[in-house]
């Protein structure tokens, strides 16, 4: 890839993420042009299109990079196909079903000199950078995080997060994980957890977690997928210096109460101009850091049945 010679990329599972976020990505991005899709149920006007990631691969071996936004149930084999096929790939979050899973395939991407990027879009939020580096000096004290939304308005009719290996209320809540991981000086790790099932469905509705750190730092998160009219993404980090607020899932930062704006939400840009520059460098960026939080609130947590959830 040159700077004036766009990279061939492949978009595998065209649902809502893709035409939300990762098509209008690539068609703002200088660096990606998009050449096919991968797809059993639907496909991009004007673009070369194929039902499976082993006909895609035979078929455009000049299609050098593809990315992956099929559920995580069904991305590690379509994912290792396309790196044992020679192609860089860009996993959406959360990068896999498993940790072990994800490990493999980071190092099949360094056995073949291929760059994999396991991406966290909520960490390409404009205030989330500031936030880092305004922490760095800190002690922490107390971290709240409350995460509510609405699964009917975000998630229409995907069965699969509710499924196996879907993680339900995580696949959000892992956002704010993924902010948490970036900005803390510090890590954390779980001490508790209490998850919320519908009594007709494999993964939670809600999600309460505990975390403890270096120098007594306590962390509190509340998830929940039944939050009706305004939704809550906001993150609060209690200092021996003031109390840092992040808001709209990372858009928006305070300090003390005084609002200090940020630029405009183009989490899913930053992801794209990310992936460019690993690919220039030839490197990969594979932290499992927030995955491993869930796997181990899903290993610490106390099961709560709840009402069956009805679309």
């Amino acid at each position: 890839m040159t700077a004036t010679e766009p990279m061939k990329i492949a978009i595998a599972g065209v649902g809502k993420i893709a035409r939300d976020q990762h098509i209008p990505s690539i068609a703002k991005s200088p660096a990606f042009d998009l050449a096919a899709t991968v797809s059993r149920h639907a496909s991009v006007e004007g673009v070369d299109h194929f039902e499976t990631m082993e006909t895609f691969l035979a078929a455009r071996p000049d299609v050098s990079t593809v990315a992956l936004c099929v559920p995580p149930q069904v991305r590690f084999e379509m994912a290792r196909a396309a790196l044992e096929a020679g192609r860089h790939v860009l996993l959406e979050k959360p990068p896999g079903a498993t940790v072990a899973e994800v490990h493999t395939l980071a190092g099949l991407a360094t056995e073949r000199g291929l760059t994999l990027f396991a991406t966290w879009h909520s960490r390409f939020a404009p205030a989330v950078a500031p936030a880092k580096a305004w922490l760095a000096d800190k002690n922490i004290r107390r971290v709240e995080i409350i995460w509510k939304e609405d699964v009917r308005r975000w998630h229409p009719g995907q069965e699969w997060i509710w499924q196996a290996g879907g993680v339900g209320i995580f696949d959000p809540g892992i956002n704010a994980l993924s902010i948490l991981t970036e900005i803390m000086p510090q890590p954390v790790h779980l001490t508790g957890a209490e998850l919320e099932f519908p009594q007709n469905r494999d993964t939670p509705i809600a999600a309460r977690l505990s975390f403890a750190g270096a120098g007594g730092v306590a962390v509190t998160a509340d998830f929940d997928w039944r939050q009706t009219g305004p939704q809550s993404w906001d993150i609060t980090v209690e200092t021996d210096g003031g109390t840092l607020y992040l808001g709209a899932g990372g858009a928006t930062m305070a300090i003390d109460g005084k609002e200090i704006r940020q630029g405009p939400e183009a989490e899913y840009d930053g992801i794209y101009a990310r992936f460019a520059e690993l690919l220039r460098a030839g490197s990969s960026e594979v932290d499992v850091s927030p995955l491993i939080h869930v796997a181990d609130a899903f290993m610490l947590g106390k099961r709560i049945v709840t009402d069956p959830f009805i679309e």
